[in-house]
């Protein structure tokens, strides 16, 4: 029992023990910010990675578009309702809301 208290009470464990205590809750870097940081560099990281995707998605629309007519055809009925001479456009919505 003696020799645990001397042990605790050596200059060099208290020393030791307060810096353990000082980086883990008082610094700058402390392990909560640590923890946080790193939380948000996964969801960044994510976020990244489904930009790569939907970048290389829209690059690969846009050579379909350049190198192909029929494709470009489609893009303009579909998103800006175009339409040839001659024909006619119905626009059906759908206006029920339904529950999930």
């Amino acid at each position: 029992m003696k020799s645990i208290i001397t042990f605790v009470t050596n200059k060099y464990v208290i020393a030791i023990l307060a810096f353990i205590v000082w980086m883990s809750f008082f610094d700058q870097r402390d392990l909560f910010n640590t923890l946080d940081q790193k939380k948000t560099l996964n969801n960044l990281l994510t976020k990244k990675h489904y930009y790569e995707q939907e970048i290389a998605t829209a690059q690969q629309e846009l050579t379909d578009l350049q190198n192909n007519s029929t494709a470009l055809e489609k893009f303009a009925r579909e998103k800006y309702l175009m339409k040839r001479d001659g024909e006619e456009i119905f626009i059906i919505e759908d206006t029920i809301q339904r529950k999930n």
